[in-house]
């Protein structure tokens, strides 16, 4: 009777603790309070839709935006636009308890103004990322955030590790996309192309992603180019860049929209794009 009783109070108390009010200070300074852990949550940001799975909290997504597409269970959600300017109307038919947004998006404040509690959240550095996986895990009210940055960071060693020496100081420029825009020194990005060891041509005073005027890349001359496949249609032919070594040896990393859908996100797959970006790397050391 003694153990059954026991272990009935234990049970209340593990119920009582999942049924705890949540709380974080998001990007905003805003402190984002629930009265229990969200059990509908709507995700403006791949980045986060991947940060909810990787915490083992997928099933309590409801919906997420037009390009989160990883892992494959968040495919079959209902959609409700783009992060920047998401249909609010389709978001509050979810009738979600919490929406994930990026700091970017324009939606916010009417979210909030319909009632819907917004948590803004949006990683830009390997820091960003350690942070927001913590703060969803509290508003979660999951374990696991040490676990999964500790795994994201074994990879990237990982990768780095498996470099040749030749690879090493290699000048890259690496475009997010044509306009172009790039990824510097302070990005997510860029300290990963740092932890591999590799020279980026875009210093941390242009800011993470900046958009260069297309002559900064010809005068820096890149030994290697890192790209998107759509983003590279045409790269060849863009004035004074066939002077560029990277583009006079071929030394350029044309990536599938898969692979560049993982290179382009602050999450839990930051292990995965430095191994992409170490294969690179890799193979073009020595040429």
């Amino acid at each position: 009777m003694k153990g059954w009783l026991l272990s009935a109070l234990a049970a209340l108390g593990i119920g009582a603790a999942a049924a705890a009010p949540v709380q974080v200070t998001d990007e905003r300074g805003v402190a984002v309070q629930l009265p229990a852990p969200p059990q509908r949550i709507v995700s403006l940001l791949p980045s986060l839709t991947e940060t909810v799975c990787a915490l083992d909290a997928c099933g309590r997504l409801v919906g997420v935006d037009r390009y989160s597409n990883w892992p494959d269970a968040v495919k079959a959600l209902p959609q409700v636009g783009g992060g920047i300017d998401p249909n609010v109307e389709a978001i509050s038919a979810l009738k979600p308890d919490l929406v994930l947004a990026a700091k970017s998006s324009r939606v916010s404040q009417r979210l909030e103004s319909l009632g819907l509690k917004v948590a803004v959240l949006e990683p830009k550095n390997h820091a960003d990322v350690q942070r927001v996986l913590k703060q969803v895990a509290q508003l979660l009210a999951v374990p696991g955030a040490d676990t999964v940055w500790r795994a994201i960071d074994a990879s990237v060693d990982a990768a780095a590790q498996s470099l040749p020496a030749s690879a090493r100081g290699t000048r890259v420029y690496f475009e997010v996309n044509a306009a172009p825009y790039a990824a510097g020194e302070s990005s997510f990005i860029g300290e990963t192309l740092a932890r591999l060891h590799a020279r980026n041509i875009v210093p941390a005073s242009m800011g993470p992603f900046p958009k260069l005027n297309p002559e900064f890349v010809v005068r820096a001359d890149p030994a290697l180019i890192m790209v998107s496949e759509r983003s590279a249609q045409g790269l060849e032919q863009r004035p004074g860049w066939a002077s560029i070594q990277a583009v006079r040896t071929g030394r350029i990393c044309r990536f599938s929209a898969e692979q560049a859908d993982i290179l382009v996100r602050p999450g839990p797959r930051m292990g995965d794009a430095a191994r992409l970006m170490a294969g690179c790397l890799a193979g073009n050391a020595g040429r």
